[in-house]
């Protein structure tokens, strides 16, 4: 596992909505690798090995991140946002920010100290108030401006016993399995074609994810996202089910999921020893599968989580060795297949 690389993407912006530099990225390390590389209009970026092959399988694991935006700025040069995806403006108060506008302009989420009554009852974004230090409205002029995004200044770091702490590992680490299963299977014989795709704006629409599947039309497709991990306090078993970290990647079972994917999957962990554990989404997933699926006519589409715990607040954390047993366990069943898998559940 290439943990540079993963650093590389996790500390690189990729607000929903502007992903170019983080694509950009992604594309130079993965044409050492692939057999080709495409792009298409929505910022999708291929990597394809064997794309001779008749079988078609698509990897998709969405390189955006949740951010704010800027939309309003005061005559004092006080900030005011909205949400760009599902961001929790109470866990903003009091941190540090970065706006992304013609240059970088680093500020800070004012709050109430506690003395003087605090922050009360519920917070909505529209609340939020980002205090660059600027004098007036007029010292932003030519650096700033409505519509430009915000993301939280915060660095990444391993924390203790193989854990890894980071801003939006949801879903750096999917599209950084996807890059590192594209390099470990460029070096075998493949009976089938693998199409490797950062998709774009899970967060917002899912929408590269849907453009994605209408371009390859894949006999398969895999999303690889995060999932809740329900190891931390405040969690519920009997209600959230059982999901923690360094227990292995998930796989989801539910109306939106192919069974015949699942036994592969589950063939491929018993086989090879792999740890492998399992959720519920019994109507949709709220990842790139639900949108992948509804393409052409109907692909059959499963889902492999990274166990993550503290999601969509500053500091995501995962488990290092899940992340390696989710690239391993994908490689097995990729270098196991055949090309005539025939998924049709009736079949």
């Amino acid at each position: 596992m290439d943990k540079k690389f993963l650093e590389t993407l996790i500390d690189t912006p990729s607000p929903s909505g502007n992903e170019v530099e983080i694509q950009k990225k992604w594309m130079t390390e993965m044409k050492s690798y692939a057999d080709q590389i495409e792009t298409d209009m929505s910022g999708n970026v291929y990597a394809i090995l064997n794309p001779g092959a008749d079988f078609k399988v698509l990897l998709a694991g969405h390189c955006d991140e949740i951010a704010f935006m800027v939309q309003h700025i005061d005559d004092k040069g006080f900030v005011y946002v909205t949400k760009a995806g599902g961001i929790n403006p109470k866990l903003a108060l009091g941190s540090r920010v970065k706006i992304y506008g013609k240059e970088i302009v680093y500020g800070i989420v004012g709050v109430t100290a506690e003395h003087k009554g605090g922050a009360k009852g519920e917070i909505n974004v529209e609340d939020l108030v980002i205090d660059t230090g600027a004098e007036n409205k007029d010292a932003l002029k030519g650096k700033i401006r409505i519509g430009d995004y915000v993301l939280y200044d915060v660095a990444s770091h391993d924390l203790m016993d193989h854990k890894f702490v980071g801003r939006a590992l949801d879903n750096r680490t999917g599209v950084f399995i996807v890059g590192e299963v594209i390099k470990a299977l460029s070096k075998e014989k493949l009976n089938v074609a693998v199409y490797g795709v950062s998709t774009v704006n899970e967060e917002t629409t899912a929408g590269g994810a849907h453009f994605a599947a209408a371009n390859i039309q894949p006999n398969m497709a895999l999303a690889l996202d995060v999932t809740f991990a329900t190891d931390a306090p405040g969690s519920v078993p009997k209600k959230d089910g059982n999901v923690k970290l360094g227990g292995g990647p998930v796989i989801s079972f539910g109306s939106q999921i192919s069974r015949k994917i699942n036994e592969m999957i589950e063939k491929t962990a018993e086989d090879h020893h792999m740890p492998l554990q399992l959720e519920l989404t019994p109507r949709t997933t709220g990842t790139d599968a639900d949108r992948m699926r509804f393409t052409g006519k109907g692909v059959p589409v499963g889902l492999i989580s990274l166990p993550l715990r503290y999601m969509h607040s500053p500091s995501e954390v995962v488990d290092l060795r899940d992340i390696q047993s989710e690239i391993d366990l994908i490689v097995q069943m990729i270098k196991n297949m055949t090309g005539n898998e025939n998924l049709n559940p009736l079949a």
